[in-house]
């Protein structure tokens, strides 16, 4: 596809694109950056420079770029159906691929409601709770608890439900009725003025205990979800402590509360699993997902539910009033399949269980620079928090991180060749997650950038 020139993109951006969750007034004296072609874990810009895929697009491109069998999926589907809403009337891609989700999908989890990404997955799994417990008799449970710096999306619930204030607070008033409990960051476990200290595993039973505080605080008879991520992105990729999910499930069961995992960044082998409930073994009621389905190549968003969950709607006349347009759309689902397909011939989940070690070890040998407080994450997902100081963990002023991470280290990344996140929703972090067909070459890639930029960093503090 011819593309317009370099001097007409630049006027036609500044002047008619809206970019997401972009300060736009960076650009009035510098380019847009424009990618223009992805080959494997790289990325092309305009001027023809190669940049490493180190975030996955967006936690999305699994299998990485140009991908010519996915894009041959997607257009010969497109020349035998290309649209049919899934509105009372079904087609075969859609059966297909919720066959296929529904076949990895822990326990009963068998009823996949497409839609078109995850922030409509999560949107739907909280009306979905909400419906079914007015039909079970149970109307008064409509709550949500969840964690501290989560996100969970843009639309209205979805954003009630997400826990970082800043992002929220220019949409208030949102939907009512959410709430939060502390996150799993061990590293600064010694800020919750409730836990007194202890073992990791002691902090993950206190830090799910106080859902339980957080049920009986609203009244149990008005909580009708719990929404976490398996590995909790924003703040920069916090592992669940062990038996974690165990007690969080236990404390559901009691309370009847529905367990909503939100793996719209860790399900289809982000950490080296189809889904993340299956890596820590719990057994949620609902899975919301999205992204890596179809690694990219065309939206596409889920949310799978339990057999219980889809029971009150399968009789007489009863209905989810709920869907989307796009939702199961039949090019999506068709490369859907297919990514699933490549999944298993290419031994794709195997690949990141057998090099997350290698990615781990990589990244920790930057824990040398005196910039890295922390390395965590699991699988092909991992946060590197950036500290002050590292012998008290003190973190960077508001100043520091809009000169330090905004201002040269999210900048000068991009400059040498790596493209990934310098973010502060919570501390300030790095974060990485390459396409899953990364190996020990793309991971020294990775780790001499960042060395340069965050040794550089360090002598700006």
């Amino acid at each position: 596809m011819e593309h317009l020139d370099h001097d007409h993109l630049q006027r036609a951006a500044k002047d008619h694109l809206w970019m997401h969750f972009t300060r736009h007034g960076q650009y009035e004296h510098a380019d847009v950056p424009v990618m223009v072609r992805g080959e494997g874990a790289y990325l092309y810009d305009s001027h023809g420079r190669r940049y490493l895929d180190g975030l996955a697009g967006l936690f999305v491109s699994q299998l990485g770029h140009g991908r010519t069998d996915l894009a041959e999926t997607a257009a010969k589907q497109a020349s035998e159906l290309a649209f049919m809403p899934l509105w009372s009337y079904a087609h075969p891609t859609a059966i297909e691929l919720a066959e296929k989700v529904a076949s990895y999908a822990p326990g009963d989890l068998n009823r996949v409601f497409f839609t078109s990404g995850g922030g409509e997955a999560v949107e739907t799994a909280w009306k979905l709770a909400k419906n079914y417990f007015k039909l079970v008799g149970k109307p008064m449970k409509h709550k949500v608890i969840s964690r501290a710096i989560a996100y969970h999306g843009t639309t209205q619930g979805a954003l009630s439900i997400t826990g970082l204030p800043l992002l929220k607070q220019q949409f208030e008033p949102l939907v009512p009725s959410t709430f939060r409990v502390p996150n799993t960051n061990y590293y600064r476990a010694d800020q919750h003025p409730g836990f007194g200290g202890g073992s990791l595993e002691e902090f993950g039973r206190w830090a799910a205990d106080q859902i339980a505080v957080a049920i009986e605080d609203e009244g149990p008879d008005t909580v009708a979800a719990v929404f976490l991520e398996p590995v909790q992105n924003a703040g920069g990729c916090f592992p669940p402590p062990p038996s974690y999910w165990q007690r969080v499930r236990e404390i559901c069961d009691e309370y009847d509360v529905l367990l909503v995992s939100d793996e719209v960044i860790c399900a289809f082998g982000r950490l080296g699993h189809m889904f993340g409930a299956e890596r820590f073994d719990y057994q949620p009621d609902m899975i919301t997902c999205a992204k890596g389905l179809t690694s990219g190549y065309s939206p596409l968003g889920a949310m799978i539910a339990g057999d219980k969950l889809m029971e009150p709607f399968l009789h007489g006349t009863g209905m989810f009033a709920h869907g989307y347009t796009f939702g199961g759309h039949p090019v999506s689902t068709a490369v859907g399949l297919k990514n699933l397909q490549i999944f298993e011939e290419e031994k794709v989940l195997e690949h990141v269980r057998a090099n997350e070690g290698a990615f781990r070890a990589t990244l920790e040998r930057l824990l040398d620079l005196p910039i890295v407080g922390d390395v965590r994450g699991e699988g092909y997902f991992f946060g590197i928090e950036l500290v002050k100081d590292k012998a008290t963990k003190e973190s960077f002023s508001a100043e520091e991180c809009e000169r330090i991470l905004y201002g040269f280290v999210s900048k000068q990344l991009f400059a040498e060749g790596l493209y990934c996140r310098a973010d502060d929703r919570g501390d300030p972090v790095v974060q990485l997650a390459p396409p899953l067909i990364c190996d020990q070459s793309h991971f020294d890639e990775m780790e001499q950038v960042l060395r340069v930029v965050l040794d550089k960093a360090s002598s700006m503090l």
